[in-house]
């Protein structure tokens, strides 16, 4: 997997509608959900108790939403990588939509589209819709539209 190389914030413009690569498979595990859950102090039983989550219609923990959603940092540089700026800001998300459990010992991967690039206050703001996919899954776990803010080197 390569991500899409933008020599500079501005090439971004006008590449609305690309589509880029999925990124490689990362594979969901309890040690990620339990450290999820010790961080946000989300200790909900169907994510951390793989006993009690057995008996469950899911047949076992699954992943927080909001771990899926947070692995779309992880993703989105395999999807994209930006040259060629002095900073970048995360502006935030749009159409945040959980579609699927993502099961304990299953890999996701993402997906994006560039859904516009615009200039905007001395910069170039993209938004990326970031799907989230589960191997062998029916539907995506997340998808979400990601916004990012670029502002060029000053020369």
């Amino acid at each position: 997997m390569t991500a899409r190389i933008f020599d500079t914030p501005a090439a971004m413009l006008g590449c609305e509608g690309e589509i880029f690569a999925p990124t490689d498979w990362l594979l969901i595990d309890q040690a990620r959900v339990d450290g999820f859950a010790d961080v946000t102090g989300d200790r909900q039983w169907i994510h951390v108790d793989p006993k009690r989550a057995a008996a469950s219609p899911f047949g076992g923990t699954i992943a927080h939403g909001y771990l899926t959603m947070s692995l779309v940092n992880f993703f989105l540089p395999q999807l994209i990588e930006v040259r060629g700026f002095a900073h970048a800001v995360n502006v935030g998300a749009d159409r945040l939509r959980f579609l699927a459990p993502v099961p304990v010992g299953r890999r996701i991967r993402g997906r994006g589209e560039m859904l516009s690039a615009s200039e905007i206050k001395g910069a170039v703001q993209s938004v990326i819709r970031v799907t989230i996919e589960i191997e062998e899954g029916d539907r995506p776990a997340c998808v979400v539209d990601t916004i990012s803010r670029y502002y060029p080197e000053q020369r």
